[in-house]
C-alpha cells in the first residue's frame, strides 16, 4: 500500500491551516480620508487628548498625511480639495466584500463605505433611478433632511438596512454629516491635528500620524452633524457622554463616546417643511 510521503502530509497540515482572507482583511483594504479645516466644524473637546505632547515627538500635518494617502495609493487614489475648507480622498480598493464610493451632486459630496441590503426600496422611496448608488442615495437623503423633510435625521437613518460609514461635505453651506451603522462591520475613526483640522478616516495610522492621541473611533449607532453635533441614532433621546480612554503606553487619548442610558435630552428638535436642515441645531 502505498502511503502519503511526509511532504504530501505537511502540505495538506499547510492547506488546512493557512488563513484565507478575513472580513476584517476585506475592511482594511477600503481606504478613505477627510479632512475639515480649523474652524470648519467644532469637534467634542473631549476629543482632544488632555496628555502633553512630548516636545520630541513631531506630528504630521494634514497635508502631510494627505501626501502619504496618495501616494500609497498611486493607482486608484485621488483627492477634491476646497480651499482652506476641506480635502476628501477616497481610493477605490479590489477584491472587498463592501463598496467604497465617492459621489457629488450640486457642491453635496459623499463617501460611502458598506452595502445597503435595503437600497432599490429606498431609490423608490426618493424618487431615484434604480440603478442609483449608496452614495447618491445618501446625498439625497440628506438633502431632502436639509431642505424639507419633516422626519428627524435619526429617523432617517435608521431607515438604513445593511453595513454602512459615510462622509458627507455640503460645500455651499459649510455642512459636515458623518455616520456609522450599528452592526460594528465597518470602522471609522476620528481626531483634532495640531493645527486643529478635524479629520475621519477608516484607517486609525491616517489619524494617528496627525492626531497623535487626540483621537478616537467613531461611535457606531451614532451621527454627527457639524452644527448639532453627536447623536445615536439608536437611542436619540438620551445623551452621550465622553469615556476616557487610555492607550498601551498610559497615556491619555481623545475620549471614546457612548450612550448614556441614565441621561435624556430635553426635546428632540424639530425640522419643518420650510426648515434649513444645513442649520440645524
Amino acid at each position: 500500500m502505498h502511503f502519503p510521503s511526509l511532504y504530501a502530509y505537511a502540505f495538506i497540515h499547510l492547506l488546512l491551516f493557512i488563513p484565507f482572507p478575513s472580513l476584517e482583511r476585506e475592511i482594511k483594504l477600503v481606504k478613505m480620508l477627510s479632512i475639515f479645516r480649523n474652524g470648519v466644524i467644532d469637534p467634542p473637546r473631549e476629543l482632544h487628548s488632555p496628555a502633553p505632547m512630548a516636545a520630541s515627538v513631531r506630528s504630521k500635518t494634514p497635508d502631510d498625511t494627505l501626501k502619504d494617502f496618495l501616494d500609497s495609493n498611486p493607482k486608484n487614489g485621488y483627492s477634491v480639495q476646497f480651499v482652506d475648507k476641506a480635502a476628501l480622498a477616497h481610493a477605490s480598493p479590489q477584491l472587498t466584500r463592501y463598496r467604497s464610493l465617492f459621489s457629488g451632486v450640486d457642491d453635496v459630496y459623499c463617501i460611502f463605505m458598506g452595502d445597503l441590503k435595503n437600497l432599490c426600496l429606498l431609490n423608490k422611496q426618493y424618487g431615484l433611478t434604480k440603478c442609483g448608488n449608496e452614495a447618491l442615495f445618501v446625498i439625497e437623503a440628506y438633502r431632502t433632511l436639509r431642505d424639507r423633510s419633516p422626519m428627524p435625521a435619526h429617523q432617517v437613518i435608521n431607515e438604513l438596512e445593511g453595513s454602512f460609514a459615510f462622509v458627507i461635505y455640503d460645500h455651499k453651506y459649510g455642512t459636515v454629516f458623518a455616520a456609522l451603522g450599528s452592526d460594528k462591520a465597518l470602522n471609522l475613526f476620528w481626531g483634532v491635528s495640531s493645527d486643529g483640522s478635524v479629520m475621519i478616516s477608516d484607517n486609525v495610522g491616517l489619524i494617528k500620524a496627525s492626531c497623535r492621541k487626540s483621537y478616537a473611533p467613531f461611535p457606531p449607532g451614532c451621527l454627527y452633524h457639524s452644527d448639532k453635533g453627536l447623536t445615536s441614532f439608536e437611542h436619540p433621546m438620551h445623551k452621550m457622554k465622553a469615556m476616557p480612554r487610555i492607550d498601551s503606553e498610559g497615556a491619555m487619548c481623545g475620549s471614546y463616546f457612548a450612550v448614556d442610558a441614565y441621561s435624556k435630552v430635553n426635546s428632540m428638535p424639530r425640522v419643518g417643511s420650510s426648515a434649513n436642515w444645513a442649520t440645524w441645531g
